[in-house]
C-alpha cells in the first residue's frame, strides 16, 4: 500500500470545532430534524458532538464494511442497515453524519437507502463530494487525515535535528 503524499492530522480540539461549524450550518437551515443516521464507525463522534448542539434524541447506526484484498478491491457490505421507521418517506427529516466522504462509494449506498435524508460531514474529498449535501473542510483526494481517535502521543525530533547543514 503506498502512503498518500499529503498528511492532514486533526487534534480533538480542531475535530470538535470542525463537528460544531457542521451542527452551527445544519441549524441555520431550519429544519426539524426526526433522528440522526451516524455511519459507523467514524460517524461516531461528530454524531454526538452534532446530536448535542441539534438536540437530537433519536440516535441510529448503519454499519458499512470494506473489505479490501487482490480479488475484490474495496467491496462494500452492509453489517446492520437502519430501522424502517427510518427509511420511511425515503428518508426525509433524516440527518446522516460521518467524519469523512471519501471515494463516496459509502455515501452513494447510505444515500440508495435514504435518497430524501440529508448528509452531512466533518470532511469531505473530490470524489466524495457529490455525495454530501453539507462539509465543512474540502481536501485533496491524495491527502491522508489522521484522525485523533486513531493517534497516539509520540516523541517528535527536534527541527533542528533533521536540518544539518
Amino acid at each position: 500500500m503506498s502512503m498518500p503524499d499529503k498528511a492532514f492530522p486533526v487534534s480533538w480540539d480542531q475535530f470538535h470545532r470542525d463537528a460544531r461549524a457542521l451542527a452551527w450550518r445544519i441549524a441555520g437551515m431550519q429544519h426539524e430534524w426526526r433522528a440522526m443516521v451516524a455511519i459507523t464507525r467514524g460517524g461516531l463522534v461528530p454524531a454526538a458532538i452534532i446530536c448535542r448542539e441539534l438536540g437530537i434524541r433519536l440516535i441510529e447506526t448503519v454499519c458499512i464494511a470494506s473489505y479490501h484484498d487482490y480479488t475484490e478491491q474495496g467491496k462494500l457490505q452492509i453489517l446492520k442497515g437502519v430501522g424502517a421507521s427510518l427509511l420511511e418517506n425515503e428518508g426525509e427529516g433524516v440527518l446522516i453524519v460521518d467524519d469523512l466522504t471519501d471515494t463516496g462509494k459509502t455515501a452513494a449506498m447510505v444515500r440508495e437507502m435514504m435518497p430524501r435524508a440529508h448528509f452531512a460531514t466533518v470532511y469531505a474529498k473530490p470524489l466524495g463530494r457529490p455525495m454530501v449535501d453539507t462539509f465543512i473542510t474540502e481536501v485533496s483526494q491524495d491527502t491522508w487525515i489522521y484522525f485523533p481517535w486513531d493517534m497516539g502521543f509520540s516523541y517528535q525530533e527536534p527541527i533542528s535535528k533533521g536540518h544539518r547543514g
